[in-house]
């Protein structure tokens, strides 16, 4: 299962590695097995191949659904992309998709901030995916934090940071929160101190409340 995938990453991850030299930092807090989350911010097209060479784990990445029915459609459904139509307010096959894939034991990588942020805001609104995945399954999330640039010469060198994993809280709402103000502190520790003065902080609370 997901062959495709698993010769892409072989093929193409150390060519990634050697071109953007990633520093990637507590992986080891991603479950070696057993359904889990991942989730962090969203910064770059290349975000989600960050990921899947963080861990030899197969990772099932909520994608856009115009991905799928690009003209390299096959690519993402071969890879085990999961369509999500960021156009829409609700996403049912989507997030069905996601449980099924949880409840086969799966890791599921989802973006809570569903775009690529170009604000001066450290992170935009979260949706409620990943909360509502942890919440109906009992996996737990594991936050994540990308900062630096996709550069072959890079200003400041490409790292992820993999923050210890969350228990589900009880409610979505909840347990959004706490994986907010988790990636946030993780982007603090990751990202260089002269972006993150550029950056302006909105609380959770502060974004629910607008």
């Amino acid at each position: 299962m997901y062959t495709f995938y698993k010769a892409a990453r072989f093929a193409l991850g150390p060519l990634f590695r050697v071109l953007f030299r990633p520093r990637i930092i507590g992986s080891g807090n991603i479950p070696p097995g057993g359904p889990a989350v991942i989730a962090g911010n969203h910064k770059h097209a290349l975000d989600p191949i960050l990921i899947d060479v963080s861990t030899r784990r197969v990772v099932r990445t909520l994608a856009k659904k115009e991905l799928h029915d690009s003209a390299f459609g096959f690519f993402f459904r071969s890879a085990g992309t999961i369509p999500v139509d960021l156009h829409a307010r609700r996403n049912p096959a989507a997030l069905e998709a996601a449980l099924q894939a949880l409840g086969q034991g799966e890791l599921v990588n989802v973006s809570p901030e569903a775009k690529r942020n170009y604000t001066d805001e450290l992170l935009l609104p979260f949706k409620f995916g990943a909360s509502v995945m942890s919440e109906r399954t009992g996996a737990v999330i594991v936050p994540y934090a990308i900062a630096g640039d996709y550069s072959l010469f890079p200003r400041h060198r490409l790292t992820v940071i993999f923050g210890k994993p969350i228990e589900p809280c009880g409610t979505p709402e909840e347990t959004n929160m706490k994986l907010y103000n988790g990636i946030a502190r993780l982007l603090r520790k990751a990202m260089p101190q002269e972006e993150l003065r550029k950056k302006h902080f909105t609380s959770y609370e502060s974004w629910n409340a607008k």
